[in-house]
């Protein structure tokens, strides 16, 4: 793992601190990626056979999500594995899982046990549908939550897409996301009050309480007229122009929020007579004849190329950007230049761009980023460094398969 100290070579908030990341697939991992990014050491803890998105074989999604984190490989099934890894919780400062629950304290690593072996422990847990109820009691309905099953249950795929059509989920895995962010959020508050306190706590992130926030725009409709619309590219609470627009050689998205905003767009369009044009004077008249404003709108899009109406409108300082692909959006050299992404050499996928954490911590280091590390790579350097065992303690774990 390289630094690049060119941004400062103050300290990350979180160094010093241990995670032990228990995630699986999206959610779980993200969280452990933002926690090693933020500065910590990150022990990705995996079965003998790898968590879930590696038995998919080798892929994009691992590399993002498990880059500048250590890796150990523990049967936690057998009871010497529970016992490495109760070791492990001993000398952590943070472990992070997205099980379902009740699984954890079938593993034998439920917050009873390890906060009484780690009391100063943040115990952090992301689920679909809650872990504990408000009694304290777990949640007994242990269902599998994957993002598009959240979509469906939190009523976004009712907002989604075009009225005449099926639901839709978003083509992005967002409410994953959206957990594992905040289950970010849970862990550095806890270790926030931990650093007054001396005392560890359980928290948990619920991806459908998670949901609820993402749907402000149709709960505001819904409160309003006691429904939601499906508006595809539009605003479906009064904004317009709000939309997707075809230009010569693409698209480009178009929106209006502020006052100036339709003016500045009638004037960069060559139409000042749009501005006060009766059937588009006010918000509400736009709204009420938006098929006729957006055809005005493509009238003119659909003449020039897609970069050329970009830099006009920008000059115009009226919100708009290109509708690029992903290769597009991936060689963005803004966001190299900004080290948000960075071309990594992985050996399994060749060269490939990996992301950087969101969160930046100014005067202090950029990580260069490095390829995911493999199924138990740092198995025996985690259990000399932290449980002090010798080269032939750990080879007699890895014989009898406790171990990778």
């Amino acid at each position: 793992m390289t630094i690049n100290l060119g941004a400062g070579d103050r300290p990350l908030p979180l160094a010093g601190v241990t995670v032990l990341d228990l995630g699986q697939i999206y959610q779980g991992p993200y969280c452990g990626f933002l926690l090693a990014m933020a500065g910590a050491r990150v022990i990705k803890v995996e079965p003998p056979t790898g968590e879930q998105s590696r038995r998919r074989g080798p892929g994009l999604p691992t590399a993002m999500l498990n880059t500048h984190k250590e890796a150990i490989a523990i049967d936690l099934k057998q009871p010497a594995g529970l016992e490495v890894m109760l070791g492990l919780v001993e000398h952590a400062d943070v472990m992070l899982m997205n099980f379902l629950p009740g699984v954890p304290e079938r593993l034998g690593l439920g917050y009873d046990v390890v906060h009484a072996r780690n009391p100063g422990l943040v115990f952090a847990q992301a689920s679909g549908f809650g872990v504990r109820n408000p009694d304290g009691e777990l949640v007994t309905d242990p269902t599998a939550a994957m993002d598009i099953t959240i979509q469906a249950a939190s009523g976004a795929m009712t907002t989604t897409g075009y009225e005449d059509t099926p639901p839709l989920k978003a083509g992005v895995a967002y409410i994953d996301f959206l957990g594992g962010a905040h289950l970010y959020g849970a862990i550095t508050t806890a270790l926030f009050e931990r650093e007054r306190t001396g005392i560890g706590r359980s928290v948990e992130v619920s991806m459908a309480d998670a949901a609820h926030f993402a749907l402000t725009s149709p709960l505001a409709m819904w409160q309003a007229t006691g429904h939601t619309v499906r508006p595809g590219n539009r605003q479906a609470s009064g904004f317009a122009p709000y939309n997707v627009y075809p230009c010569s050689d693409g698209w480009i998205a178009i929106i209006t929020v502020a006052p100036r905003h339709w003016p500045s767009l009638a004037e960069a369009m060559g139409r000042t007579e749009l501005a006060t044009d009766e059937r588009f004077a006010t918000p509400a008249d736009r709204t009420r004849n938006v098929d006729a404003l957006d055809a005005e709108i493509e009238a003119w899009t659909s003449k020039q190329s897609r970069d050329d109406v970009v830099q006009i409108l920008r000059q115009a300082h009226v919100p708009a950007a290109a509708v690029r692909t992903v290769d597009e959006a991936v060689r963005d050299e803004r966001q190299h230049a900004r080290r948000s992404l960075q071309w990594v050499d992985d050996p399994d996928l060749g060269t490939v761009p990996l992301a950087y954490s969101p969160i930046r911590f100014h005067e202090s280091p950029i990580y260069e980023l490095d390829p995911p590390p493999a199924i138990g790579e740092h198995t025996d350097v985690i259990l000399s460094d932290l449980l002090g065992m010798s080269p032939e303690q750990i080879s007699a774990l890895r014989s009898n398969g406790t171990v990778v």
